[in-house]
């Protein structure tokens, strides 16, 4: 079989349409707490949000643009944005189906009520009634709309109320009113006595019972709320840019207003409302999404945030803080002695902090570099090399200003480090640097040695607390030299990075994994071991693809976890048949990338930034680091990866249509998140390996140990879910 043949390739936008149903799949499964599928559930519509504002954006550009190419799967621009308009209706009217027939009633029932202004009480009304007067009222701004107040520019994604207005001349026309966004968008309900139930009204329901004093001397016909999602993708020439830090804030300004490419409305909305604003940001009846409850589900995660019932949300787990000495002194003895493994979040991602705050204040630590591609707004990492820099030690950051969404707030890093001295550098034009990586160097007794953090994730200790990602931390000096080459490239635009041990995107990463792959199919074709296991959020790269679909057919095993986009088709009788793929959706986000190669029995491992993807390998500044440690290397493949494989509780497989399914447990249950959650506590677990060993000496039971400590927990129980 050809195997450019588009039936072997899955969509991608279509691919993605089917990981946020496994998202809300998660939210449908009464086995989770309550509020956790509240949550599930807003994470389902703000990834939505982000699927239209940039991919289905880019679609209306190719097909407005004439745009003809299609991917591999043959699709024109046309024909996915008919293809995307089915799944995701269909996908939304399942939302609010789960909302109003399952969710709603189980929160009821479990005391969280979500009220209607109609159902409130004497009591309740009279705090309304204030809220109103004294928060609500001075921060609303009606609008008619005639000749001399045009439609107003309204933001992307503002929930607004759009009002069908009749005047005292018999006149009609369209008030909009926006809500504010500077308000919560639940508002709690006051109760006397002190106990489980919780009830809340939605701000927006208070806003259209204001809408009468806001609109005097007019008469309601109708009222209906709506939400506009907009283009929100950057377009500049960096070459261009004198201040590239200037020009994106200038280019975010217009991010606020692009072309509308969604419109979500109240179904119940007056067909006058709806052909008004389909004229007005020039929508076709496909790009107009009816809902049947509150618009914007996304912000149901201020219902889980804020309800103070901890019975309807997971135990709390707290992050393992790794045993590495009570100075920044220890540390860096253990990296010497050894490489130290970090898996967030089931271990703390304070030891990263530490490991920059510290270095901020010792006097031997001479530099620090490090990238930036997102962190949180208080990052106290941040603050660590701001101190770093006015204490006088060389501090260089290369923050990434496409990071989407990500822009403005790291514009305000990106100056608040230069003020405070840092060499900040926006890396290669052209290219974002989504590596992630920290360079110390130190002066020691027998000279300067290099210490190197490279992570799968960004250097933020909120969401490290929520995505699982490794990172390893090392003195290696062929690693480290390496590293310093890469932020090299980075300030220099280097076009030829010499480097030893890491693969480096887009120099040489594809065709070095295109090479580990082709190797595979000579170690089978001579009967040697060969196997391929991999572990990234997507795989859509078609070379990649391509040469998987070689190995398979040339006897090489393929198991990968890819927690989202798939492309790949597996299972196919002599194309894919030895490829198999599942996906896990859980309590944290699977973020990490592992790659391992058995190499006809001296398997090699890597871990970093990228995923298998067109634009980590060809568009972006990536890393890919060996781990060379014998015990750090059997952690990933023996406890990590096979705890991925032999999950029977959140995974679900691929199957060659490109539909997922549920894996069937066959042998008890287990959850590679409790699994983990459970041995980084010291807990027995039985983590089935699933992979071969190193050597035939090792042990086969998954072990646990963070390198340089030599600490090992046996695993001799079942983890049940």
């Amino acid at each position: 079989m050809d195997l450019n043949d588009p039936q072997l390739y899955t969509n991608r936008e279509l691919s993605w349409l089917s990981f946020n149903e496994r998202v809300l799949q998660e939210a449908r499964d009464p086995n989770n707490p309550l509020l956790e599928r509240v949550r599930f559930l807003a994470h389902v519509a703000n990834n939505l949000d982000e699927f239209f504002e940039v991919r289905v954006a880019g679609l209306l550009q190719q097909m407005e643009a004439g745009v003809s190419e299609s991917g591999p799967d043959g699709m024109l621009p046309e024909e996915q944005l008919q293809a995307i308009s089915r799944e995701a209706h269909r996908l939304v009217d399942e939302q609010y189906a789960f909302w109003n027939e399952e969710l709603l009633p189980a929160l009821h029932d479990a005391d969280v009520h979500i009220r209607c202004l109609d159902s409130v009480s004497d009591a309740e009304r009279a705090f309304i009634q204030d809220y109103c007067e004294r928060e609500l009222h001075p921060v609303l701004t009606p609008l008619t709309v005639s000749p001399a107040h045009p439609f107003p520019p309204v933001i992307n994604k503002a929930l607004c109320l759009a009002v069908l207005l009749k005047s005292k001349k018999n006149e009609t026309f369209l008030g909009v009113v926006t809500v504010p966004r500077i308000l919560p968008r639940l508002i709690r309900l006051p109760r006397e006595e002190e106990g489980r139930r919780v009830d809340y009204v939605f701000l927006a329901d208070l806003v259209r019972a204001h809408l009468p004093k806001l609109f005097r001397g007019y008469r309601i016909m109708g009222t209906a709320a709506f939400r506009a999602t907009r283009n929100s993708d950057l377009y500049l020439d960096e070459e261009a840019a004198e201040d590239l830090l200037l020009a994106i804030e200038d280019e975010l300004k217009h991010r606020r207003k692009g072309d509308t490419v969604r419109l979500e409305i109240d179904a119940s909305a007056p067909a006058k409302i709806v052909q008004r604003l389909k004229t007005i940001y020039n929508l076709g009846e496909d790009q107009v999404y009816r809902v049947h409850g509150p618009v914007n589900l996304n912000r149901l995660m201020m219902l889980y945030s804020d309800t103070p019932r901890p019975d309807l949300k997971y135990p709390p787990y707290q992050p393992v803080e790794p045993h590495l000495g009570e100075t920044l002194g220890h540390l860096f003895a253990h990296i010497r002695q050894r490489d130290i493994l970090l898996h967030h979040p089931y271990d703390s991602f304070n030891t990263v902090v530490q490991f920059v705050t510290a270095a901020a204040e010792d006097p031997r630590v001479l530099a620090i570099k490090q990238t930036l591609y997102r962190t949180n707004e208080e990052s106290p990492i941040m603050e660590a090399l701001i101190k770093a820099a006015e204490a006088g030690k060389e501090v260089m950051v290369v923050v990434e200003l496409k990071a989407r969404f990500d822009e403005a707030s790291n514009i305000r890093w990106a100056r608040q480090l230069q003020d405070a001295g840092v060499c900040v550098v926006y890396g290669v034009v052209g290219l974002k640097t989504h590596c992630k990586l920290l360079l110390l160097v130190r002066q020691e007794a027998d000279g300067l040695r290099r210490y190197v953090h490279i992570g799968t994730g960004n250097y933020n200790p909120a969401t490290a607390r929520g995505y699982t990602d490794l990172g390893l931390m090392t003195a290696r000096e062929d690693i480290t030299a390496d590293a310093a080459e890469v932020f090299n490239l980075l300030t220099t635009q280097s076009p030829h990075p010499e480097v030893q041990k890491l693969l480096v995107a887009p120099f040489d990463m594809l065709d070095q994994t295109l090479e580990k792959i082709n190797r595979e199919i000579e170690h089978a074709r001579a009967g040697r071991p060969a196997h391929i296991w991999g572990k990234m959020n997507a795989l859509e790269d078609p070379k990649i693809i391509h040469a998987l679909y070689q190995a398979s057919q040339n006897g090489v095993k393929i198991d990968l976890i890819v927690r989202g986009i798939c492309c790949l088709r597996p299972g196919i009788q002599g194309v894919s048949d030895r490829i198999r793929i599942r996906s896990i959706v859980g309590r944290y986000l699977e973020h990490s990338r592992i790659y391992s190669f058995e190499n006809g029995g001296s398997p090699e491992v890597y871990i970093g930034s990228a995923d298998w993807m067109p634009r980590n390998l060809r568009r972006r500044v990536e890393v890919l680091c060996p781990v060379e440690d014998p015990e750090l290397a059997r952690r990933l493949r023996s406890q990590i990866l096979s705890a991925c494989l032999a999950d029977t509780v959140k995974a679900r497989e691929l199957l060659p249509n490109g539909s997922h399914r549920r894996v069937a447990p066959s042998d008890g249950c287990l959850s590679e998140q409790d699994a983990l959650m459970a041995l980084a506590r010291g807990e027995s677990v039985d983590i089935p390996d699933l992979i071969s060993p190193f050597d035939p000496a090792a042990p086969q039971a998954a072990s646990r140990g963070n390198g340089s400590v030599g600490e090992t927990r046996r695993t001799s129980a079942k983890a049940k879910k």
